[in-house]
């Protein structure tokens, strides 16, 4: 497999939940800044973004388990890859670096960690930046008739252990060869390299990458439909940033998540779906914007405390 690294930045192997070993980059100084990368990739998708950000940042950038370099652990129940157990992960390699409390942005599956991350631990993210994609419940229920083909692997992916991942297996490099492609609207985001580190990364890692999609419709649903039941909230600043899905599903992406949090903006972007490399410095400006709000917010938190 080709090994790749973001230049500049320390690597380590680090412990997640239930001891699950996780490599993590780190760079810079100042406030924590976690990055989450979506599939098919690895935190490498934020190299270009990551160098930006740690000029006034420490920025944390793991492989989400099952993903990448980090360890792959056996689908043993189906709690091994909720976005609950993964995001468990974040907070633990956080804590471990020093840091209680972070900034999180993800992108696509490290958006869903995120989001999780933000319900279950809200004392410990600080703001929360989303990268193209929707809640899991809110996902489920905008894919309808024949323009939901656009998210025919969602589908795939959540049937029963076994046929998936042999389906998938047989033609693995053209699996995912194919996101990269299809997503990617004039060719020329990734590099020969970078492509070919993400389809060998995945190759390796089907059994994780299925397993986590899985749970997007079983356990995540479930989760996040009994929060939604409950009124539950993200309370930190939340920003998204999208491609316009919505003209063509017929879905208000910023009326759906303004209903998941108290205080969050929507912004379209001009781009694929890979727009942290097809366009880091508009990337890069949206969590800086992010990063002050969240600052101005724990201010404002703080004096009323006082």
């Amino acid at each position: 497999m080709k090994a790749m690294t973001i230049d500049g930045f320390r690597y380590r192997t680090m412990t997640g939940d239930g001891g699950v070993e996780l490599s993590v980059a780190v760079a810079g100084t100042g406030p924590a800044l976690v990055l989450l990368h979506g599939f098919p990739q690895t935190h490498i998708m934020w190299r270009y973004v990551a160098h930006e950000l740690a000029a006034r940042h420490t920025v944390i950038v793991p492989d989400l388990r099952g993903y990448g370099a980090s360890a792959k652990p056996a689908e043993t129940d189906s709690g091994t890859y909720s976005k609950r157990t993964m995001a468990n992960d974040v907070v633990r390699v956080t804590a471990a670096l020093g840091f209680d409390r972070f900034g999180l942005v993800g992108h696509d599956r490290g958006a869903l960690v995120g989001v999780r991350a933000g319900l279950d631990h809200p004392e410990a993210v600080q703001y929360l930046g989303i990268l193209d994609v929707l809640p899991t419940a809110d996902t489920w229920d905008v894919l309808r008739g024949i323009d939901a083909k656009v998210a025919w692997h969602l589908y795939l992916m959540a049937q029963p252990a076994g046929l998936p991942e042999k389906m998938i297996k047989a033609v693995g490099p053209e699996f995912f060869g194919s996101f990269l492609d299809s997503w990617d609207p004039d060719g020329s985001t990734f590099t020969p390299g970078v492509r070919e580190h993400y389809v060998e990364s995945s190759v390796a890692a089907v059994d994780s990458i299925v397993a986590d999609y899985r749970a997007t419709a079983g356990i995540d649903l479930d989760m996040d439909l009994a929060d939604r039941d409950a009124g539950a909230r993200l309370t930190m600043p939340v920003g998204v940033i999208s491609q316009d899905w919505g003209s063509q599903l017929g879905f208000d992406a910023a009326a759906l998540w303004g209903a998941w949090a108290t205080d969050s903006t929507y912004e379209p972007i001009q781009a694929g779906h890979f727009m942290a490399e097809e366009k880091p410095a508009e990337i890069a400006r949206f969590i800086t914007a992010l990063a002050e709000r969240g600052e101005r917010a724990t201010i404002r938190a703080s004096a009323e405390t006082c």
